[in-house]
């Protein structure tokens, strides 16, 4: 099956739903598709209990009758602008005239030890899980890692009933001070900031202090905490940990987009109308390093604008996309990671979850593709995306992900309607 379109837009978070609807606004036929079963990523994820944000309605609404919706669209493969999607039901091919990546971004996890253990998980991820309607109330849950998604991570599950024990930011309570002192010059986020606290009220909030060890049999029964002070213990039913987020890349690499790797973790180049070096693909959001929700929005405008072919629409909107790229930077900087969290893994400390690889066994590998071949790290569920970030940060050898298809696990029959040659050969 072959859908055709001006506008493809892949990723239906705050980025892509502001892209496609600037690109619709233009009269674009616009395809939004995602993997998830309704719109919103994982920042506007829908509530069971609770529903969908304010803003996130308003922005689906916005799109009824003008945007094509493709739910549960899974772009495993692409060339150019040909997008190979799974579905439940089968392979979907798109050729689109234009396609915007909005893929948004994962959170980061550093391997510590026990960090496998069942009751551990990434703070956006047990945050995800509490919405879906994972039963919490009255678990006894701590959350750490580093920087304010923490603290909304921290108020969904306390708003689905979970204890939250206490709230532990890596980052020293001077540069916390200092990141806090600046917020005036976006009043939103200041505003957000004291909501959340307020919503958080009588909880712990640690700064200086990291989870250094999980203690447990089959299941968490407590963590280790090191601060200024020393170690100490503390009983918890769930530990949500993450310390920031990567951007989701694959896609873009796959598609031929130069990646900015200048830091880190690689992010996806674009110019100033966000058009990558590929022509006629744009990227918006946190695939373009992460800048938070209201960047996303502005990007994703843009991107859209842009893809329309609306270029003086989306040139107005570059001074807004300047001054909330600011804020990443100042976040980026006040909450840089403590380097003892790159020290915890010791030899025996399992880096790759999906196949079991302990970070000895990658000792003699120096790349990503002898890590695959040798002991297999990165060639589970996940195709590394979780190891391999974590290995970046340990310093191991970069994060250059997935470069070839299919970018997730799909059927032998989705591959086998591949109707096009990869971008990138497959290596021997």
């Amino acid at each position: 099956m072959i859908e055709r379109c001006d506008v493809a837009v892949i990723g239906a978070g705050p980025a892509g739903l502001a892209a496609a609807h600037a690109a619709a606004s233009h009269g674009a036929r616009v395809i939004l598709l995602d993997a998830q079963p309704r719109h919103g990523g994982q920042i506007w994820r829908h509530d069971v209990a609770h529903g969908t944000p304010p803003a996130a309605q308003a922005a689906i609404q916005a799109l009824s009758g003008k945007v094509e919706w493709r739910a549960q669209h899974q772009v495993v493969a692409a060339d150019g602008r040909r997008l190979l999607a799974e579905t439940p039901d089968g392979a979907v091919e798109i050729d689109a005239g234009h396609v915007v990546i909005a893929t948004g971004a994962r959170e980061l996890q550093l391997p510590f030890l026990n960090w496998t253990l069942p009751g551990v998980a990434g703070a956006g991820g047990l945050q995800a899980l509490a919405k879906q309607g994972w039963p919490l109330a009255g678990k006894r849950v701590l959350v750490a890692g580093s920087g304010p998604l923490l603290l909304a991570a921290a108020a969904t599950l306390r708003k689905h009933g979970a204890m939250v024990v206490g709230i532990h930011e890596q980052a020293s309570a001077a540069r916390v001070a200092a990141f806090a002192a600046q917020l005036w010059r976006w009043p939103a986020r200041a505003w957000q900031a004291a909501r959340l606290r307020v919503a958080l009220a009588g909880v712990p909030y640690r700064c200086g202090s990291f989870v250094q060890a999980a203690s447990g049999d089959t299941q968490l029964r407590g963590v280790e905490l090191r601060d200024a002070d020393g170690t100490r213990q503390v009983e918890c039913d769930y530990l949500a940990i993450g310390y920031g987020l990567v951007p989701n890349v694959e896609l873009a690499a796959l598609l031929g987009c130069a990646l900015d790797r200048s830091g880190t973790h690689a992010r996806v180049h674009a110019d100033d109308l966000l058009c990558t070096s590929v022509p006629g693909v744009y990227a918006a959001g946190e695939a373009l390093g992460i800048a938070g929700l209201a960047a996303a929005r502005i990007e994703g405008s843009m991107a859209g604008h842009a893809a329309a072919d609306a270029v003086d629409a989306a040139r107005a909107l570059a001074p807004a996309r300047i001054r909330e790229r600011a804020f990443a930077g100042l976040l980026a900087r006040h909450f840089a990671l403590d380097p003892r969290l790159r020290t915890l893994a010791t030899a025996d400390t399992v880096v790759c979850r999906c196949e079991d690889v302990p970070l000895s066994a990658l000792d003699d590998c120096p790349d990503t593709r002898s890590a695959r071949l040798a002991a297999r790290c990165g060639m589970g569920a996940c195709q590394g995306r979780i190891c391999g970030a974590a290995l970046a940060e340990l310093g191991r050898f970069p994060n250059d992900g997935p470069r070839r298809p299919p970018l997730f696990p799909a059927r032998l029959a989705t591959l086998a309607a591949l109707p096009f040659r990869p971008t990138t050969e497959i290596e021997p």
